[in-house]
């Protein structure tokens, strides 16, 4: 479980194809902190760490996981949002977030705001997931309020502090990102999907 408050950035140092699984290896300066088979959400992606070495640690993806969200698109070089899962004695500062992607989105627009910045996402709708305007969003792991919602995308306002230490400064209109809806909301939805 995460909150979708990120810790820090990892850069993905190397990439290898294993039969249809990769394995990416990351550095960052929470290594040290860092222990085999613990779950920490990439790009909110929750992965298992699998080996560590030095300042660097080893994650692997499966098929389920590179079809559903943006992995395949990560390159030696990518900075990845991080976080580790959540302490159960810590505040619950974004909102709950449990590191399964359910689909991707791409960045149709990006909007400097004089001090903010508007970034807006479009998603294949027929997927049945939904936003509320002033409801939770975690985008590449970031826990975010919707600005704007509309069936097959929304707009959110990014604080000049998540821009500079998430990779929202790198983000590109045509990027693709990593959507996990409000789980409230999905089980909500899917309530009224098998009552209709």
């Amino acid at each position: 479980m995460f909150t979708g408050i990120i810790e820090t950035a990892a850069t993905i140092v190397d990439i290898k194809v294993d039969l249809d699984n990769i394995h990416y290896t990351l550095k960052t300066a929470l290594t040290a902190e860092l222990k085999i088979d613990q779950s920490i959400a990439h790009n909110g992606v929750c992965l298992t760490v699998v080996a560590i070495n030095g300042d660097q640690y080893t994650v692997t993806a499966i098929r389920e996981t590179l079809e559903k969200t943006n992995l395949n698109s990560w390159k030696i070089g990518t900075v990845v949002n991080i976080e580790r899962a959540m302490l159960m004695n810590a505040r619950l500062d974004g909102h709950i977030v449990q590191g399964h992607v359910d689909q991707i989105a791409t960045c149709t627009q990006i909007e400097n705001q004089n001090g903010s910045w508007k970034f807006t996402f479009q998603y294949d709708s027929k997927a049945n997931n939904v936003t509320i305007e002033k409801g939770s969003i975690c985008v590449n792991g970031v826990s975010l309020t919707v600005v704007d919602s509309k069936n097959d995308g929304f707009s959110v306002a990014i604080i000049p502090y998540t821009y500079e230490h998430t990779s929202f400064h790198q983000l590109k209109k045509g990027d693709e990102v990593n959507l996990e809806f409000d789980v409230i909301g999905k089980y909500v939805s899917r309530l009224l999907d098998l009552r209709s």
